[in-house]
């Protein structure tokens, strides 16, 4: 594992994208401050760059850093979540634009599985974590069922948990308001 995240965080740091596993499933990440390294994770999974992306954030404590306003309740869900969870922000700064949704708004789950949270602790930013599959196919559960296509276009493969069998799913998604308000997407 220790190999594996300084590859990633090297990997990160050159503007190029990894494949890894994350609290949910394996993902296709890059610097999500990084606009250009945005615009490869685009383009390597076919998806319209209208459809924002989510990123993955070390800690509750790293969210006023990226979002305007931190509704108080997304600290109260986050304590209560038993299952991953990715809550919806308006108004996000200091990630590359091209990631956002509709008013400039930004998906952001802190996991608390093991290697993707030192990953992004070490790494000290946002790491995007999209599904790793071209859009509009399935989502891969496991390593062993993401394309040759997708392992051969990124820059670096994760070996740490390749071997899983045990599948895992995509998490809760919550649209959170300023106000408090909140609509639940999946």
């Amino acid at each position: 594992m220790e190999e594996d995240i300084k590859q990633c965080i090297q990997v990160l740091r050159d503007g190029g994208i990894i494949l890894y596993p994350t609290d949910t499933i394996w993902g296709i990440g890059c610097d999500a401050t990084n606009a250009e390294a945005v615009k490869k994770i685009y383009k390597l999974k076919q998806r319209a760059d209208n459809k924002a992306l989510i990123v993955l954030l070390d800690s509750v404590q790293h969210l006023d850093h990226y979002v305007i306003d931190v509704p108080e309740m997304a600290k109260e869900l986050l304590d209560v979540a038993v299952k991953p969870l990715t809550i919806i922000y308006e108004g996000a700064f200091n990630v590359a634009k091209e990631l956002l949704g509709e008013n400039d708004s930004v998906g952001i789950r802190i996991p608390h599985e093991e290697f993707s949270q030192q990953l992004c602790e070490r790494f000290g930013k946002p790491i995007v974590s999209t599904s790793a599959n071209v859009s509009g196919q399935p989502a891969p559960l496991t390593f062993a069922e993401i394309g040759d296509d997708i392992k051969q276009a990124v820059d670096y493969v994760v070996k740490y948990r390749q071997d899983e069998t045990a599948s895992h799913q995509a998490s809760n998604i919550i649209l959170l308001r300023s106000d408090g308000t909140f609509k639940i997407i999946r």
